[in-house]
């Protein structure tokens, strides 16, 4: 894992920090007796946190999107599955915490764990197929 500077933490979590400061602010309005404590509140949750997303999205997803979609061949030649390849990427340091997590998220949505190990289970006996038949 890298080391990130401070600022680039603070850009990489420039929605979550907007999203405190205005919390913080209404709150204050709200327990020093403003009268627009309600406005600063929508305004904040409605205008700012959103802009703030657009504005510092999270550019390695687009990176990371375009890794999925040319994935890099496995070290030993061998088929990967879904999960070993981003388990692979994970521990070669290519992917942050947060991506791994949002990526392992996103796979178990579309493929629950027991379909991973069933496809692991068959491509093994897949490969030992072809072991067998390479030998003869």
């Amino acid at each position: 894992m890298t080391d990130r500077s401070p600022l680039r933490r603070a850009r990489d979590n420039a929605t979550e920090l907007a999203s405190l400061a205005v919390t913080g602010f209404w709150l204050v309005a709200l327990v020093t007796g403003q009268e627009w404590w309600l406005a600063a509140l929508l305004v904040g949750y409605v205008v700012v946190a959103p802009l703030t997303e657009l504005l510092y999205r999270d550019t390695d997803k687009e990176v990371a999107d375009i890794e999925e979609a040319d994935p890099a061949p496995s070290s030993d030649g061998s088929d990967e599955t879904p999960l070993e390849r981003l388990r692979r990427r994970y521990a070669d340091g290519k992917l942050t915490d947060e991506q791994f997590e949002r990526k392992l998220e996103r796979l178990l949505e579309t493929e629950t764990l027991d379909d991973i190990e069933d496809s692991a289970v068959v491509r093994e006996q897949e490969q030992d197929r072809q072991r067998e038949t390479e030998r003869t």
